[in-house]
């Protein structure tokens, strides 16, 4: 058996982490213990903060190998710096450059992007089979690679990608064209307006988020769209997502793309399916 045979073993405990610098307010524990309790198994989930440890991300990631954690969820800002440390068996993956979910096995750490299928199930969940057609997404790094790759899949026609890092945005660019030639792709260091033939917005950055605030668009900008996605989903309800309900814009919350991603991770850490009603039902209790 080799590392692309993998199949997660069940185990009757599991102990994982997420590796994050803004984690504290994360949901994340309380998602995989209840998917754990659901199964019959017993979930330890950390909250691994590289500042408050005094430790460097790298220093986190392998005392967390060495101490037989069964995987971990990466969150801001390290998605991508992950990737050198994991091995990444699919080629879309590898091109996306950008990981959320390791798993440590006996053939060494492996990477996934759930973030990527979560995205997907999460837009289709709302908008069944429209379209994404064109989108802007506002933000280059990790989220927003996951979320490129993952509208393009969807048979998005074009994407504006935009980044202050105009370099970002340029190299996604490259990144999405390798993998999806035909898509048209235009990249940009602001926000000026919205292109009239766009009509998807997407909040790929941390603004909006606990302890950042803000958003990344004026909202007299959002006119005229048709949906709107916020990868943001602490607090729910971001400056970003109000501005689109004051123009009647169709959302998509950030909590549908946790809740799939933490849905999709869950299967990869534990080998098991979860009662995804229950489980959400179980979430929004509180």
């Amino acid at each position: 058996m080799n590392a692309t045979e993998h199949t997660p073993l069940q185990k009757p405990e599991l102990k994982l982490g997420l590796i994050g610098d803004n984690i504290a307010q994360s949901s994340a524990p309380r998602l995989h213990q209840i998917a754990g309790a659901l199964n019959g198994i017993s979930v330890r989930y950390d909250l691994l903060i590289p500042a408050l440890r005094e430790e460097t991300f790298l220093e986190v990631f392998e005392t967390a190998q060495n101490e037989a954690y069964a995987g971990l969820n990466i969150t801001l800002p390290y998605k991508e710096k992950v990737v050198p440390l994991v091995e990444l068996q699919d080629p879309v993956l590898r091109a996306m450059g950008a990981v959320n979910t390791v798993l440590f096995t006996a053939y060494g750490a492996l990477g996934q992007n759930t973030d990527y299928t979560g995205f997907k199930a999460a837009y289709r969940a709302a908008r069944n089979t429209k379209p994404p057609q064109q989108v802007m997404i506002i933000g280059s790094g990790g989220a927003g690679r996951a979320i490129a790759f993952g509208l393009a899949d969807l048979g998005a026609e074009a994407l504006y990608l935009i980044d202050k890092d105009g370099d970002k945005a340029q190299a996604l660019a490259r990144d999405l064209a390798h993998v999806f030639p035909k898509l048209n792709i235009t990249t940009g260091r602001e926000v000026i307006e919205r292109p009239a033939s766009v009509t998807g917005l997407v909040n790929a950055t941390p603004m909006g988020m606990v302890g950042y605030g803000g958003t990344p668009m004026d909202p007299a900008y959002m006119a005229g769209a048709e949906w709107v996605f916020d990868a943001v989903y602490t607090p729910l309800e971001t400056p970003f997502l109000q501005a689109a309900k004051s123009h009647g814009i169709e959302i998509i919350s950030g909590w549908e793309l946790f809740f799939f991603q933490g849905v999709h991770a869950w299967a990869h850490f534990s080998g098991c399916s979860v009662d995804e009603a229950e489980l959400r039902a179980t979430l929004l209790q509180g």
